[in-house]
Protein backbone atom coordinates (compact mmCIF):
# COMPACT_ATOMS: atom_id res chain seq x y z
CA UNK A 1 0.00 0.00 0.00
CA UNK A 2 1.04 3.44 -1.08
CA UNK A 3 -0.08 6.57 1.27
CA UNK A 4 0.38 10.59 0.24
CA UNK A 5 -0.87 12.81 2.83
CA UNK A 6 -1.04 16.64 1.98
CA UNK A 7 2.24 15.91 -0.29
CA UNK A 8 3.45 19.02 -1.62
CA UNK A 9 6.10 19.70 -3.88
CA UNK A 10 6.72 23.55 -5.59
CA UNK A 11 9.82 23.93 -7.98
CA UNK A 12 11.70 27.52 -7.97
CA UNK A 13 10.18 28.93 -5.58
CA UNK A 14 10.06 32.24 -5.33
CA UNK A 15 10.83 32.72 -8.61
CA UNK A 16 8.83 33.66 -12.10
CA UNK A 17 8.95 30.16 -13.15
CA UNK A 18 7.77 29.04 -9.25
CA UNK A 19 5.56 25.43 -10.27
CA UNK A 20 3.19 23.85 -7.88
CA UNK A 21 3.82 20.21 -8.99
CA UNK A 22 2.28 18.72 -5.99
CA UNK A 23 -0.70 20.69 -4.69
CA UNK A 24 -1.63 18.75 -1.22
CA UNK A 25 -2.15 15.96 -2.35
CA UNK A 26 -3.47 13.10 -0.69
CA UNK A 27 -4.66 9.75 -1.73
CA UNK A 28 -4.14 5.52 -0.85
CA UNK A 29 -3.08 3.48 -3.41
CA UNK A 30 -4.26 -0.29 -2.04
CA UNK A 31 -2.10 -3.12 -1.72
CA UNK A 32 -1.96 -4.92 -5.18
CA UNK A 33 -3.59 -1.80 -7.09
CA UNK A 34 -2.20 -1.47 -10.20
CA UNK A 35 -2.91 2.11 -11.12
CA UNK A 36 -2.48 3.80 -14.23
CA UNK A 37 -1.24 7.58 -14.01
CA UNK A 38 -2.28 10.11 -17.11
CA UNK A 39 -2.21 13.93 -17.66
CA UNK A 40 -0.44 16.48 -19.61
CA UNK A 41 2.80 17.24 -19.51
CA UNK A 42 3.16 19.69 -16.34
CA UNK A 43 0.40 18.03 -14.56
CA UNK A 44 2.31 16.54 -11.82
CA UNK A 45 2.22 12.64 -13.12
CA UNK A 46 5.83 12.87 -12.78
CA UNK A 47 6.60 14.12 -10.00
CA UNK A 48 4.32 11.75 -7.78
CA UNK A 49 6.31 9.20 -9.13
CA UNK A 50 9.36 10.98 -8.65
CA UNK A 51 8.11 11.99 -4.65
CA UNK A 52 7.41 8.47 -3.98
CA UNK A 53 10.65 6.40 -5.78
CA UNK A 54 12.50 9.41 -3.55
CA UNK A 55 14.02 11.46 -6.09
CA UNK A 56 13.52 14.44 -3.92
CA UNK A 57 12.31 15.18 -0.73
CA UNK A 58 9.07 16.62 -0.23
CA UNK A 59 8.32 20.32 0.72
CA UNK A 60 5.96 19.33 3.02
CA UNK A 61 3.57 16.19 3.44
CA UNK A 62 3.64 12.31 4.47
CA UNK A 63 4.44 9.02 2.09
CA UNK A 64 3.89 5.47 3.72
CA UNK A 65 4.82 2.72 2.01
CA UNK A 66 3.50 -0.25 3.29
CA UNK A 67 2.54 1.53 6.47
CA UNK A 68 6.37 2.20 7.21
CA UNK A 69 6.79 5.79 6.81
CA UNK A 70 9.39 6.84 4.27
CA UNK A 71 9.23 10.45 4.06
CA UNK A 72 12.21 11.51 4.73
CA UNK A 73 14.12 8.54 3.59
CA UNK A 74 16.69 9.43 0.52
CA UNK A 75 16.30 7.52 -2.95
CA UNK A 76 18.78 4.25 -2.06
CA UNK A 77 17.04 3.12 1.09
CA UNK A 78 13.42 2.91 -0.26
CA UNK A 79 14.92 0.17 -2.53
CA UNK A 80 13.83 -2.32 -0.29
CA UNK A 81 10.12 -0.90 -1.01
CA UNK A 82 10.48 0.29 -4.71
CA UNK A 83 11.55 -0.75 -8.05
CA UNK A 84 11.47 1.38 -11.34
CA UNK A 85 11.92 0.81 -15.03
CA UNK A 86 12.50 4.18 -16.68
CA UNK A 87 11.00 5.60 -20.26
CA UNK A 88 14.10 5.03 -22.07
CA UNK A 89 15.63 1.43 -22.07
CA UNK A 90 19.20 2.18 -21.59
CA UNK A 91 18.45 3.29 -17.87
CA UNK A 92 18.70 0.96 -15.25
CA UNK A 93 21.42 -1.29 -16.66
CA UNK A 94 24.93 -1.54 -17.31
CA UNK A 95 25.51 -1.54 -20.72
CA UNK A 96 29.14 -3.25 -20.40
CA UNK A 97 28.63 -6.02 -18.38
CA UNK A 98 26.73 -8.85 -19.90
CA UNK A 99 22.76 -10.52 -19.40
CA UNK A 100 23.78 -12.43 -16.36
CA UNK A 101 26.22 -10.01 -15.00
CA UNK A 102 23.17 -7.37 -15.06
CA UNK A 103 20.48 -9.93 -13.19
CA UNK A 104 23.50 -10.44 -10.44
CA UNK A 105 23.54 -7.18 -9.58
CA UNK A 106 19.58 -6.63 -9.36
CA UNK A 107 19.55 -9.86 -7.09
CA UNK A 108 21.71 -8.00 -5.40
CA UNK A 109 19.90 -4.74 -5.13
CA UNK A 110 19.44 -4.32 -1.20
CA UNK A 111 22.01 -6.17 -0.18
CA UNK A 112 25.54 -5.66 0.75
CA UNK A 113 27.42 -5.14 -2.85
CA UNK A 114 30.94 -6.93 -3.30
CA UNK A 115 33.70 -6.83 -5.25
CA UNK A 116 32.97 -10.08 -7.18
CA UNK A 117 29.96 -10.30 -9.19
CA UNK A 118 30.27 -13.48 -10.46
CA UNK A 119 26.98 -16.03 -10.72
CA UNK A 120 27.64 -19.88 -9.75
CA UNK A 121 25.70 -22.27 -12.48
CA UNK A 122 22.81 -22.35 -10.25
CA UNK A 123 22.21 -18.98 -10.79
CA UNK A 124 22.46 -19.13 -14.46
CA UNK A 125 19.76 -21.59 -14.41
CA UNK A 126 17.58 -19.59 -12.59
CA UNK A 127 17.85 -16.74 -14.94
CA UNK A 128 17.92 -18.32 -17.67
CA UNK A 129 14.44 -20.44 -16.68
CA UNK A 130 13.12 -16.79 -16.13
CA UNK A 131 14.47 -14.88 -19.48
CA UNK A 132 12.57 -18.35 -20.99
CA UNK A 133 9.62 -17.26 -20.43
CA UNK A 134 10.31 -14.05 -23.02
CA UNK A 135 10.39 -16.49 -25.92
CA UNK A 136 12.86 -14.59 -27.50
CA UNK A 137 15.73 -16.96 -27.13
CA UNK A 138 17.65 -14.94 -25.11
CA UNK A 139 18.40 -17.35 -22.12
CA UNK A 140 20.53 -18.76 -24.55
CA UNK A 141 22.70 -15.95 -25.10
CA UNK A 142 22.99 -14.63 -20.93
CA UNK A 143 26.95 -13.43 -21.60
CA UNK A 144 25.88 -11.45 -24.69
CA UNK A 145 26.28 -7.68 -23.23
CA UNK A 146 23.15 -5.82 -22.62
CA UNK A 147 23.77 -2.62 -24.20
CA UNK A 148 23.69 -4.91 -27.57
CA UNK A 149 20.37 -5.76 -27.60
CA UNK A 150 17.03 -4.24 -28.74
CA UNK A 151 15.16 -1.33 -26.28
CA UNK A 152 11.92 -4.00 -26.49
CA UNK A 153 14.81 -6.66 -25.54
CA UNK A 154 16.29 -4.35 -22.84
CA UNK A 155 13.15 -3.26 -21.19
CA UNK A 156 11.79 -6.59 -20.83
CA UNK A 157 14.54 -8.17 -19.60
CA UNK A 158 14.43 -5.01 -16.87
CA UNK A 159 10.82 -5.91 -15.65
CA UNK A 160 12.43 -9.22 -15.03
CA UNK A 161 15.27 -7.79 -12.86
CA UNK A 162 12.87 -5.75 -11.21
CA UNK A 163 11.72 -8.91 -9.27
CA UNK A 164 14.77 -10.44 -9.11
CA UNK A 165 15.22 -9.06 -5.32
CA UNK A 166 12.41 -8.28 -2.85
CA UNK A 167 9.95 -5.61 -3.65
CA UNK A 168 6.80 -4.33 -2.90
CA UNK A 169 6.00 -1.89 -5.28
CA UNK A 170 6.82 -1.05 -9.25
CA UNK A 171 6.66 1.91 -10.78
CA UNK A 172 6.86 2.17 -14.51
CA UNK A 173 7.72 5.59 -15.72
CA UNK A 174 6.43 5.37 -19.49
CA UNK A 175 8.24 2.32 -19.82
CA UNK A 176 6.92 1.96 -23.75
CA UNK A 177 7.67 5.57 -24.95
CA UNK A 178 10.44 4.84 -26.81
CA UNK A 179 9.68 1.19 -28.28
CA UNK A 180 7.75 0.33 -31.58
CA UNK A 181 4.22 -0.54 -31.05
CA UNK A 182 5.11 -4.69 -31.23
CA UNK A 183 7.63 -4.80 -28.94
CA UNK A 184 5.16 -1.95 -26.60
CA UNK A 185 2.56 -4.62 -26.56
CA UNK A 186 5.33 -7.33 -25.28
CA UNK A 187 6.82 -5.26 -22.09
CA UNK A 188 3.05 -4.54 -21.41
CA UNK A 189 2.39 -8.36 -21.16
CA UNK A 190 5.18 -9.20 -19.49
CA UNK A 191 4.84 -6.19 -17.16
CA UNK A 192 1.42 -7.92 -16.43
CA UNK A 193 2.64 -11.15 -15.79
CA UNK A 194 5.23 -9.95 -13.11
CA UNK A 195 2.79 -7.66 -11.37
CA UNK A 196 0.08 -10.30 -11.17
CA UNK A 197 2.78 -12.79 -10.51
CA UNK A 198 4.16 -11.03 -7.95
CA UNK A 199 1.34 -9.34 -6.52
CA UNK A 200 2.78 -6.12 -6.88
CA UNK A 201 1.63 -2.87 -6.23
CA UNK A 202 2.13 -0.71 -9.69
CA UNK A 203 1.87 2.81 -11.22
CA UNK A 204 2.05 3.10 -14.43
CA UNK A 205 2.89 6.73 -15.90
CA UNK A 206 1.74 7.00 -19.63
CA UNK A 207 0.32 8.57 -22.58
CA UNK A 208 -0.26 5.69 -24.24
CA UNK A 209 -4.30 6.02 -24.03
CA UNK A 210 -4.94 2.03 -24.89
CA UNK A 211 -2.98 1.30 -22.72
CA UNK A 212 -4.72 2.81 -19.77
CA UNK A 213 -8.11 1.35 -21.03
CA UNK A 214 -6.12 -2.30 -21.39
CA UNK A 215 -4.37 -2.41 -17.92
CA UNK A 216 -4.97 -1.63 -14.32
CA UNK A 217 -7.37 -1.64 -12.32
CA UNK A 218 -7.66 1.86 -11.51
CA UNK A 219 -7.01 5.34 -13.35
CA UNK A 220 -6.48 8.59 -12.23
CA UNK A 221 -5.76 11.83 -14.09
CA UNK A 222 -3.68 14.31 -12.99
CA UNK A 223 -4.24 18.42 -13.46
CA UNK A 224 -1.78 20.83 -12.18
CA UNK A 225 -0.67 19.02 -9.32
CA UNK A 226 -3.87 18.04 -8.10
CA UNK A 227 -5.65 14.81 -8.62
CA UNK A 228 -8.72 15.60 -11.07
CA UNK A 229 -10.09 12.02 -11.65
CA UNK A 230 -9.82 9.01 -9.84
CA UNK A 231 -11.94 5.81 -11.32
CA UNK A 232 -11.92 2.62 -9.92
CA UNK A 233 -12.27 -0.49 -11.60
CA UNK A 234 -15.99 -0.91 -11.99
CA UNK A 235 -15.88 2.32 -13.60
CA UNK A 236 -12.93 2.02 -15.55
CA UNK A 237 -14.47 -0.98 -17.36
CA UNK A 238 -16.82 1.67 -18.79
CA UNK A 239 -14.00 4.35 -20.04
CA UNK A 240 -13.52 4.85 -23.69
CA UNK A 241 -10.66 6.14 -25.57
CA UNK A 242 -12.77 9.27 -26.75
CA UNK A 243 -13.54 9.97 -23.51
CA UNK A 244 -10.19 9.52 -22.33
CA UNK A 245 -9.36 12.29 -25.19
CA UNK A 246 -11.65 14.36 -24.02
CA UNK A 247 -9.87 14.85 -20.72
CA UNK A 248 -7.15 16.51 -22.09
Amino acid sequence: MIELINAQKTFNKGTANEIVALNKVSLTINENDFLILLGSNGSGKSTLLNAIAGSFLLDAGEINIDRVGVTNLEEYKRAKYVSRIFQNPMQGTIPELSILENFRLAALRTKTKVLKIGADKVFEDLVKSKIETLNMGLENKVNQNIELLSGGQRQALTLLMSVMDSTKVLLLDEPTAALDPRSSEMVMQTAQTIITNNKLTTILVTHRLKDAIDFGNRLMFMKEGNVDKDITSVSKSEITLQRLSSWF
